[in-house]
């Protein structure tokens, strides 16, 4: 696990004997350990896919309706009766205008993107807010939410000597920590953060370990 100490310089530009009031931060990067925790690619788990309910209901909603309108205005014209106003409109608008026209245009553009909106929901997995985990069996399939993750990693930044505040956020690659200290060195602080959080993701039992990113300053002065 490897840290990089940010120092924090005086107003002057110039170089100043530690003094714990006169640091204002302290960031570190630390990357996923050599052993991964089952984190390296092979025994990594793949995203759960979402069912994606409300754009295929939306979709075959869409469809549905025009496919069935559109079958009622033939079998009305097969019957020898009049197509329907707003087919001949459509008929003859195609006839009238280019293909360069600003409604041709237009209409295209949407049409292109809500293509590229169906196949983007077709190719991916989604559910990205569910974090898969480590299973000893192919059968069975785990996952933890991470909201859920943020608030068990919370509650043990809370527990370290010197925390304030923290917001904790979990990514799929990546966990951030931002705390606010009133008291005790900054570098001591964040060196209990990233050793406490570190070892709360590695009990996390996630299938890919994320990298921890903790940031540590002191509070806004009042006045």
């Amino acid at each position: 696990m490897s840290a990089e100490k940010t120092k924090s310089w005086p107003a002057g530009g110039a170089a100043a004997e530690p003094d714990e009031w006169r640091q204002s931060t302290s960031a570190s990067g630390y990357a996923a350990g050599p052993d991964g925790a089952g984190g390296g690619p092979a025994d990594a788990a793949a995203r759960f896919w979402s069912v994606r309910r409300v754009p295929a209901a939306l979709t075959a909603a869409a469809v549905t309706a025009g496919v069935g309108l559109l079958l009622y205005d033939v079998v009305a014209v097969r019957a020898e009766r009049p197509a329907m106003r707003w087919r001949r409109r459509v008929a003859d608008e195609l006839a009238a205008r280019p293909l360069d026209d600003a409604w041709v245009l237009s209409a295209a553009g949407v049409a292109v993107l809500a293509g590229a909106w169906l196949v983007v929901l077709a190719v991916t997995p989604g559910l990205r807010g569910v974090l898969p985990m480590r299973h000893p069996s192919p059968d069975l399939r785990a996952g933890l939410d991470r909201r859920a993750a943020s608030v068990v990693l919370r509650d043990r930044a809370m527990q370290i000597s010197g925390v304030r505040s923290v917001r904790v956020t979990v990514g799929r690659r990546r966990v951030g920590a931002r705390a606010e200290s009133h008291f005790r060195e900054l570098d001591d602080v964040r060196a209990d953060l990233a050793a406490v959080l570190g070892d709360g993701i590695r009990e996390l039992g996630l299938a890919r370990t994320p990298e921890l990113s903790v940031h540590v300053r002191r509070p806004p002065a009042k006045g």
